[in-house]
Formats: structure tokens, sequence, C-alpha cells
């Protein structure tokens, strides 16, 4: 098969192929991409090498470029990452996030119905988060018949898309699946999420800011074990249906904050109280959802998949991984890596 993989130079999409190209050898994997700030080609070194991987600079928000896409390229399958996904950022300017979310997404279901056709042996599938649910009090999880309440624009975005996805099923008869997962974490992470932010700082005695009191929980996911989850649902899953994914890690953004100190600490031979003396509690954001929980009852009995990491192994790995690894961060902090995509594929238009 072809699959044709969107977002790809992004944190989930970069594992993604980081995983699938090498051990699938059977199809052919096709990157499209942006580009944008977040997006790093160089996670994806060496897989080019494989005679099975390509990479097409294209926006989703252009309709003609996708078109144009998949006219040339005919994709069996379609991994739709590629979003908008930073909620800070959806705060200060919600247009980017309509744009790529909702009309990308669009775009897609447009482009795949008009190639498709009523041919079998096709997939789109759909990758969203839990934030598409609101959020919980003390109690309870997320499944996949929770109603809708997004508080962010990014959700709101996000919201829609998933929306788009079912009723180019229903309308259209459409292939589709969807999964919605927890907060994602891993190496390579672009450092504008809490805890690439967190172990960077903390390692070079910077403020270690925390919203409010730090009680917010979020469920936390290894990208490597979402990743898997992604690929057992497109391979075993029923059309037509949704998936939530979790790690089965519900902590409070204090907890994780103190974790990653005492991680940083133990990696770097340092004294434990001098990083958590660096935690600065700030002004809480605008609509920040209390806590989100994630059921993944129907993944684990339907398809029999199980998250392979501990959130203490996890996060371990991880601060090793960006401590270990002080050029790729570098790299992306000073945006040489901008001028190495501007050379190598053009500067974004």
């Amino acid at each position: 098969m072809k699959i044709l993989v969107t977002g790809g130079c992004g944190f989930i999409g970069s594992a993604f192929l980081n995983l699938m190209v090498p051990r699938h050898k059977e199809n052919e994997f096709v990157n499209l991409d942006a580009l944008t700030y977040a997006a790093n080609p160089m996670n994806l070194a060496g897989l080019e090498e494989t005679g099975r991987y390509s990479f097409i600079k294209a926006d989703i928000s252009d309709e003609m470029q996708v078109r144009g896409v998949f006219q040339i390229e005919k994709p069996d399958w379609v991994v739709h990452f590629a979003a908008e996904s930073h909620v800070d950022r959806s705060i200060l300017g919600p247009k980017a996030f309509v744009q790529t979310n909702v009309v990308g997404t669009m775009n897609l279901l447009e482009a795949c119905r008009e190639i498709w056709g009523e041919n079998e042996g096709h997939l789109f599938h759909h990758v969203s988060t839990d934030e598409v649910y609101g959020e919980l009090g003390d109690e309870g999880l997320f499944t996949e018949t929770t109603p809708y309440s997004p508080s962010s624009p990014y959700s709101a975005s996000k919201a829609s898309s998933d929306h788009l996805v079912r009723a180019w099923n229903r309308t259209f008869g459409l292939p589709v699946k969807i999964t919605n997962c927890s907060n994602n974490y891993g190496p390579r992470q672009f450092p504008e999420k809490l805890i690439p932010i967190m172990i960077l700082n903390a390692a070079e005695g910077r403020p270690l800011p925390v919203y409010g009191d730090g009680s917010n929980v979020r469920d936390w996911l290894h990208v490597d074990d979402h990743c898997e989850a992604i690929w057992q649902v497109m391979t075993s899953g029923k059309m037509g249906e949704t998936y939530n994914i979790g790690g089965d890690a519900e902590r409070t953004n204090i907890q994780v904050v103190e974790a990653i100190c005492k991680a940083v600490a133990t990696e770097t031979g340092t004294d434990l109280d001098s990083k958590r003396d660096l935690i600065t509690h700030v002004t809480d954001r605008p609509g920040h959802d209390f806590r989100y929980a994630i059921d993944t009852a129907k993944i684990k009995s339907e398809l029999g998949w199980q998250p392979a990491h501990t959130f203490e192994q996890g996060l371990s790995e991880t601060v090793a991984w960006y401590l270990n690894n002080s050029d790729w961060v570098e790299t992306v902090r000073s945006g040489e890596y901008r001028n190495w995509i501007d050379q190598n594929y053009g500067a974004r238009s």
C-alpha cells in the first residue's frame, strides 16, 4: 500500500514514521508537511535511504496543493496528524487553528473522496485529542461517547475536524477511523510543551512556571505507545469507530514538574532541592480545563492494546534523551534548522 502521512515532520507524526517505515517493508510512506515552526525533517534522518519513504512540502489548508498531491500520489491510506496543536498559541491567534485543523481536514476528506470513489481498501485515519471532551471533575473518565465540550480555540478546532470526519463517513460513505489521545510526551517534542520546557529549564537553572496551583490533571501517554495504538486501530479497528488512547498515567501538573526535578537532579548529579526551588506559580491561563482522564477499555478489550511505558520509565528516558542530545536542542532553539529547511525545501510562503 501507499500510506500518506500528514504532518509527518511533527512530534507524533515523525515518531510514527520512524517506527513504521523500517518495520513495514511492504508499504510505501509519503510524508506531506507544510514545515511550520514545530516541524523538523531532521527527525526523520535516514528514512529516505529505505527507498520506501518520500517527502512532499504542501499545506493542507491549500485546496489546490492537496488535490495535486492526491492526484499524483493516489494514496491507499491517509493518516492525518497535521494540526496546529498548542493551546496557548490558539488563544493568541485562533485563526491559524481554524484554517489548518478545520479547513485543512475538509480539504483532505474531499481529496480522498475524489480519488477513491467507491473503491474498497482505503482508510482515512484521523488523529485527534481528548481535549475535545472538555474537562472532568475529580472523578470520571472520558469514553468514546462522552459529549463534546471544547474549551479553547485549539480544542474547538479539533472537535470541528472530528465532526467533519464523521460527517464524511455518514454522508458520503468515506472509510474513516478516529483516535482521541491524551497528552503525549517523549523525545524530539518541540520545546514549547510542558515536559520539554521543564526538563530544559530545570537543567539550566531557569524558573519552572506552573499555571495556578498546579492541581490541573492530565493523563500522560508516551508517543511510541500512541503510535503503536494508532497502527493497531488502523489495521484491526472497526471502520467508522472512535477509539480513545491513554497512558493510564494521571498526574497533576505539579506532580509532573516535581518528577522532572527529581529525574533531572538524578541524571545530572545535582541537588534535588535546588531544582524544586525553581518552581514558580504563575497566573492561570484562560479556560484552563481542570482534569482530563481517558477510559481505554474499548481499545484494550477490542484490540488488545496496552501502553508499554509506565510514566516513571518513560519520563526518565525522556529526560535522559533531552540532556544527552544538546545539539538537537540548541539547533531547534536557535532556529538553525529553519535555515536548513529553507535551504533544502524552500522558504514557507
